[in-house]
């Protein structure tokens, strides 16, 4: 029986199957020619690169599967790393631990002749506020001890922090980014990069952290 003039390659389940199936049809068609249908030379080198491009085209992804997961193992590598460490990122909610205190980033665009910090509870009530004076421009460094306006110690918890200050004489609010304690580390639902569980159960992905203490 002849063969006919084109031909489809069927997988079998492996990349070096496929080669040889598709060898072994142009081949069979090379030997056994059919004399009404002739093979055009430039037909059969077109079927090859059109072959030699698939092949290209699957190698190409398996080799971008494979980066992509060794990129992930190294994220999650890098990752567990973070467990027990306080991070930046770009909430200015914040957890105040039974002991100790409640840290946080303030970011000045300009000099400020005086900042003032606002500390509130979840509910929105004021539970803390202190002048601090004047800053140069860049990242501030600012703390909160836990006490209240009276002195007395609040209970652990969430709390947003917030910040303005007095630049060129006019007031204006400023962004600010508490330091929070990562506690364990999980894989995102789509597979593709490493969630922060911080304290207090706020989630965050890996590209949202500013910095590292």
């Amino acid at each position: 029986d002849r063969l006919p003039h084109s031909t489809t390659t069927t997988s079998k389940g492996s990349h070096e199957e496929g080669q040889e199936d598709f060898m072994a049809l142009m081949v069979a068609q090379l030997e056994n020619p059919d004399p009404s249908k002739p093979m055009d030379k430039f037909e059969c080198l077109g079927q090859i690169a059109r072959f030699g491009m698939v092949n290209g085209i699957q190698e190409l992804q398996t080799g971008l599967g494979s980066l992509a997961n060794s990129l992930l193992s190294n994220q999650a590598l890098q990752a567990a790393d973070l467990v027990g460490r306080d991070v930046v990122t770009g909430s200015n909610i914040g957890r105040l631990p039974a002991e100790g205190e409640l840290s946080a980033e303030v970011d000045l665009p300009s000099t400020a002749e005086s900042v003032t910090l606002y500390v509130q509870d979840a509910s929105g009530k004021l539970v803390f506020s202190q002048q601090l004076g004047g800053a140069p421009s860049g990242p501030l460094q600012v703390s909160w001890d836990g006490t209240d306006a009276a002195g007395e110690r609040v209970p652990a918890g969430e709390y947003r922090v917030s910040a303005e200050a007095t630049i060129g004489g006019q007031n204006q609010a400023l962004s600010v980014s508490t330091l929070n304690r990562i506690e364990s580390v999980t894989l995102d639902p789509s597979g593709t990069s490493m969630l922060l569980n911080l304290a207090g159960g706020a989630q965050v992905d890996m590209s949202e952290v500013k910095q590292i203490f």
